[in-house]
């Protein structure tokens, strides 16, 4: 939980009162890698925050190959199939661990109960939405403008942590390119 609390100060203050309402809301849950969180036509009932772990969002094809990398989260970020969670209609798209990851997750309705019941619950919501509109806007954006060069660079120097961690053809998928072309990018940037 310290975790959790220590992302919401950096955002904003919480009081003690506050933070007791929102963290008895929260569960703890364990997830082993390659793990489904969010199936394709469920209807996503929790935004989880990642206290440890990797969690990738994607649309899946009739071969594995074909897969669509929609998205990534990690630790010290929220992660959920949001458009499903926000109308409550089946997702789009599913949510898989890519490591052991464990969540501390909140439910649709515990999140209203926060955002009716406590001073700052609607400013939390409102900055970390904003927040994952920005990360989405900012990626929709270098799909349409940049390079796949400059798209495989980009994500070098600002998630470093994703080159390392995150097998190739799923970073491949994720900046829009074949493995293969992805191999002849990363030669050419070294």
């Amino acid at each position: 939980m310290d975790k959790i609390r220590k992302y919401i100060k950096s955002i904003t203050e919480i009081n003690d009162e506050d933070w007791s309402f929102f963290s008895s809301k929260l569960h703890k849950n364990s997830y082993p890698k390659k793990s489904i969180i969010t199936e394709i036509g469920e209807v996503e009932n929790h935004i989880s925050f990642i206290e440890k772990g990797i969690v990738r969002l994607l649309i899946p094809k009739k071969e594995e190959a074909d897969e669509i990398t929609y998205g990534f989260s990690f630790e010290n970020e929220f992660i959920s199939a949001y458009s499903s969670f926000l109308t409550q209609a089946p997702s789009l798209y599913k949510l898989e661990t890519l490591v052991e990851t464990s969540l501390l997750s909140i439910t649709y309705s515990d999140l209203q109960k926060v955002y009716k019941h406590t001073k700052i619950g609607n400013l939390i919501g409102r900055l970390v939405a904003e927040r994952l509109f920005i990360i989405k806007s900012n990626r929709a954006l270098s799909l349409l403008n940049d390079s796949a060069e400059k798209r495989y660079f980009n994500l070098f120097t600002e998630r470093p942590n994703l080159i390392k961690e995150i097998p190739l053809k799923y970073i491949a998928s994720y900046i829009g390119v074949t493995p293969q072309s992805l191999s002849r990018i990363r030669k050419k940037i070294t």
